[in-house]
């Protein structure tokens, strides 16, 4: 019979968990505009930038009210979180365009190059810890393992440099960076898919090596469990064994990575992005951290939170549905 899925438990568990992560988003953003207004940058002169040098101190503090600089940190901070509510995130001093476009037109690229390379992370890190963790201790379980040892340690901007010298320079396989062809006018899929490669190659295997892990520990403890045992010893063959019984409990563990990872996967995404001038969040969030650009600072805070928080819900609505006994409303 087929087990029909909790849909009112994990609908409660979302409603209970977006009602929490209010609170949270509230001493984010206001963490966020405290940092700021003790940061020794001026958000004044950051924006006038070289005109400032040689401006009047009348026209600063014109400058300075017109920003909203001058008022004092919770009025400038309830103003941007009553605002944002409606929608309106304000304008980024450093851009010099509203908020909500630039994240719109950058958000996007982030999200493809984070998905495309979790993917790539989560089905290679299961793939090899099944291989692994089904013979632990052969040879390609202490050849895979040593590999993920040495990439746990490398950095991203570091692989991705590596990436670059060995297929875009040497091979001259893919391209270096950007999202187009340095000639082409105009954005195509086939354009996009291959800038894409390295960028999206080099962040996932950057997390591969937490997947794999997990996955090799849960697989080698499931095959070692009395009922894979017994199962064993009741003729079944071990592919079945391995599939039908210890690789679902191996999962598990695993699950839980999905959401713990979204911190490391954003991080190492602004440093791919960098990299490889991939037309992401990164530029903004690096721009609006050195400029002190509260409005553009603040929503990007938020937004990384806000995947955060998403991250960890979804880590347990995927455990509880692989694992009834769990639940979803404990």
């Amino acid at each position: 019979m087929k087990r029909r899925l909790p849909w009112g438990a994990m609908a409660r568990m979302t409603g209970r968990r977006a009602l929490a992560a209010v609170p949270v988003l509230l001493a984010v953003t206001f963490a966020v505009f405290a940092v700021a207004a003790a940061s020794p940058f001026d958000p004044v002169k950051a924006y006038a930038g070289t005109a400032g040098l040689t401006a009047s101190q009348e026209n600063l503090d014109q400058l300075r009210a017109n920003l909203g600089a001058d008022q004092p940190l919770l009025t400038r901070w309830w103003e941007w979180l009553t605002a944002a509510v409606t929608g309106d995130l304000g304008d980024s001093s450093v851009m010099r365009r509203p908020v909500a476009e630039v994240i719109t037109e950058r958000l996007g690229w982030s999200v493809l190059l984070a998905v495309s390379a979790f993917l790539i992370a989560i089905l290679l890190g299961t793939l090899l810890g099944v291989l692994a963790g089904r013979r632990r201790g052969g040879l390609v379980d202490r050849a895979v393992s040593s590999a993920a040892y040495t990439l746990e340690a490398a950095p991203a901007f570091w692989l991705g440099l590596l990436a670059i010298w060995f297929f875009a320079l040497e091979l001259g396989v893919l391209p270096a960076g950007g999202l187009t062809d340095t000639a082409s006018d105009t954005v195509t899929a086939d354009q996009v898919a291959r800038h894409l490669v390295l960028p999206a190659l080099v962040l996932g295997i950057s997390q591969l090596p937490w997947f794999f892990l997990y996955v090799r520990q849960g697989v080698g403890d499931a095959l070692d469990e009395d009922p894979v045992r017994g199962a064993r010893a009741r003729g079944l063959s071990r592919r079945t064994v391995l599939t039908g019984h210890a690789l679902r409990s191996g999962m598990l563990p695993m699950l839980t990575l999905v959401g713990s990872r979204v911190p490391e996967l954003i991080t190492g995404a602004l440093l791919v992005e960098t990299v490889f001038s991939w037309p992401g969040i990164a530029a903004a969030t690096v721009q609006a951290a050195t400029s002190v650009d509260f409005p553009l600072l603040a929503a990007l805070t938020v937004l990384a939170t806000g995947a955060v928080l998403l991250g960890n819900l979804l880590s347990d609505l995927l455990y509880g549905l692989a694992d009834p006994r769990v639940g979803f409303d404990g």
